[in-house]
């Protein structure tokens, strides 16, 4: 009888532990985790030589001699990190070719000490995807190829949701555990409704659905890393006034991110009041030049209250990311003075070396620059 009430007990907090592990963890284990990990910097990549993730990771045009060249110009400047967009109509029509080729890419990046932040959902720019040949993208446009996931018409019919529960399983059961993985940031910008381009309206409440479902999903999985979603608009520092997404989102993240494209007043007047959640922060979205966005404000206030960061964009490319958001109504015939985002052309030559010092200095790279003037244009 003895014998039988202590497998009970033992099942019992067995279980408790399970459960335990399961939900959103505990502040002291995020902070834990970030004291091990320390202050990350880096780009939200796409090599220049893809317009959109599907180009990225699909066979016909996965490049990984292209990647290794351009994640070695973010190795030179000391950044140590990437946020990578993944596809669910890629992982669909073989698995396991690509879970093979996020592992080679997860190889290239460890060659240069740089750790991926991986994004499995998208609600931003053409919702409309397919595979093969993504044709080419209207001419100085920015992010004129780019595309969501899963796309408007698996989001908005909720009984194609279960096809997307193994696509975020399968590859996060494969790399749990990975050191070469930092973070999982479950859904960009869900409820985005690409207004001014695409006017993609009435999917919210699918989008709401299927952000509270991939938290679910990922749970089931109990990742050795943290998993999160990004606040990216409307007022998310009144809890009286918070959206049903900035609630869920901000509440049930193990890591707080947020995305800012603000001049640095604002951008610090989003940020404070985040700390409230005493979790590590980090800015996922940053760095609009025009938009007075810049590294020399913005890095240096990151750094000093330690929010990890990672600005749009690193090498010029089919993005067509150096190109201003109006460019979807404006013509650009030429290069604009000014970059939006990107920090590099292709031949590895910095946009900015004021920049590329100044995250070098940051980064340990190398000692101390002069004092720079700082003036926001270039």
């Amino acid at each position: 009888m003895k014998k039988t009430i202590s497998i009970l007990a033992a099942l019992i907090i067995a279980f408790s532990v399970n459960a335990q592990s399961k939900k959103q963890w505990s502040e002291q284990k995020a902070n834990d985790w970030y004291k091990e990990t320390g202050w990350l910097v880096g780009a939200n990549f796409v090599p220049s030589t893809a317009q959109n993730p599907i180009e990225m990771w699909q066979a016909s045009t996965f490049d990984p001699v292209t990647i290794n060249r351009e994640l070695g110009y973010a190795e030179k400047i000391g950044m140590n990190s990437m946020r990578v967009f993944l596809n669910f109509l890629v992982w669909q029509e073989n698995p396991e070719a690509y879970i093979s080729r996020i592992d080679h890419f997860l190889n290239i990046a460890r060659t240069h000490h740089i750790k991926i932040m991986f994004i499995f959902f998208d609600d931003v720019w053409n919702p409309y995807s397919h595979l093969g040949d993504q044709g080419t993208p209207k001419p100085r446009t920015h992010n004129a190829g780019w595309v969501q996931c899963p796309g408007y018409e698996i989001l908005t019919n909720e009984a194609r949701h279960k096809e997307l529960k193994p696509y975020v399983k399968s590859i996060m059961e494969r790399f749990k555990d990975d050191e070469r993985v930092i973070v999982w940031d479950l859904y960009n910008e869900p409820e985005n409704n690409n207004g001014f381009c695409y006017n993609d309206d009435g999917k919210q409440p699918y989008s709401l659905k299927l952000l509270k479902s991939s938290f679910k999903w990922a749970r089931e999985v109990n990742p050795s890393q943290p998993i999160t979603s990004a606040a990216w608009c409307c007022d998310w520092n009144d809890s009286n006034t918070l959206s049903e997404f900035n609630k869920f989102m901000l509440e049930n993240s193990d890591i707080i991110t947020f995305h800012n494209y603000d001049a640095i007043e604002k951008f610090a007047s989003k940020a404070e009041p985040l700390k409230k959640y005493n979790r590590p922060m980090m800015c996922t979205e940053y760095m609009g030049r025009t938009n007075k966005s810049i590294f020399e404000t913005h890095l240096p206030y990151m750094k000093e209250n330690n929010i990890s960061a990672y600005n749009w964009g690193l090498v010029d490319g089919k993005s067509q990311t150096i190109f201003p958001w109006d460019s979807w109504s404006n013509e650009y015939p030429d290069e604009p003075k000014v970059w939006l985002h990107d920090v590099f052309r292709k031949d590895g030559t910095p946009y900015s070396t004021r920049e590329t010092d100044l995250i070098m200095e940051l980064t340990g790279k190398k000692a101390p620059a002069k004092e720079k003037k700082v003036d926001g244009v270039f």
